[in-house]
């Protein structure tokens, strides 16, 4: 795909000569420059060389920096890991490239999270992250220690089966195992969305008054297991 052509899909406004707000015009900001989001008044949460703004939550998992990305790995990892934002949001687009270095390990990104009193258990939303063969359900969301799959949901019907397995399916077709993925979270009140190399994939509003959570920070999970490597980078958050 050329960049002429996404800049245009991302902003009409260079098409048709008609100013349009930023919030608007780049709601999911595939193929958008680090320049371009800053532009747009997305903030960076990584400078690319150290961990600045971030501290480590849950498990014995590790990250580190490496060629501008974030690392996330370990061996015999006990309990889920996390690398959490030190602020909270709560309306945002949160953009960033993720990439497995290999696929021993699942990982996601949760947003809107929190930390159990007393545990320091991390609850909350989770783009997920899936290293599995069998399915293919990166940027579905999972909700972290509490309900399971939110999007697509548990197998309850005939339906939500159906709908699962078109979601796994459409996932094998844009996940690159060999190259960066692209990610977008969108949240704004209860509505909940997220894109996968420029393509929607979860849709839903929250409707659980006992477990909407409204405000949160972002992470980075390595998940427990015996090994875990994976890579972000170029992560980008604009408040709303």
């Amino acid at each position: 795909m050329k960049f002429p052509f996404i800049l245009l899909a991302m902003f009409p406004c260079l098409a048709s000569g008609v100013p349009e707000d930023p919030a608007s015009s780049i709601e999911a900001p595939f193929g958008a420059s680090p320049a371009t989001l800053r532009q747009h008044g997305y903030a960076s949460l990584f400078d690319g060389k150290t961990l600045a703004g971030w501290r480590k939550a849950g498990g014995t998992g590790k990250f580190r920096v490496e060629d501008g990305a974030i690392v996330g790995y370990g061996k015999n990892i006990r309990g889920n890991t996390f690398l959490c934002t030190k602020k909270n949001y709560r309306d945002f687009i949160l953009t960033f490239q993720f990439q497995f270095a290999d696929r021993s390990g699942n990982s996601g990104c949760q947003f809107r999270s929190q930390q159990r009193n007393g545990t320091g258990r991390v609850f909350g939303y989770q783009c997920e992250h899936d290293n599995n063969d069998r399915r293919s359900y990166t940027a579905g969301i999972y909700d972290e220690a509490r309900r399971g799959w939110l999007f697509p949901g548990k197998f309850t019907t005939k339906n939500s089966r159906e709908i699962a397995s078109t979601f796994s399916l459409r996932g094998k077709e844009l996940f690159r195992w060999k190259e960066w993925n692209t990610i977008v979270i969108k949240c704004h009140g209860r509505h909940i969305q997220t894109w996968l190399n420029g393509v929607l994939r979860a849709d839903f509003e929250d409707s659980d008054d006992t477990h909407f959570t409204p405000e949160g920070f972002i992470a980075l999970q390595v998940h427990g297991g015996k090994s875990s490597n994976v890579k972000w980078r170029r992560i980008f958050l604009r408040e709303l």
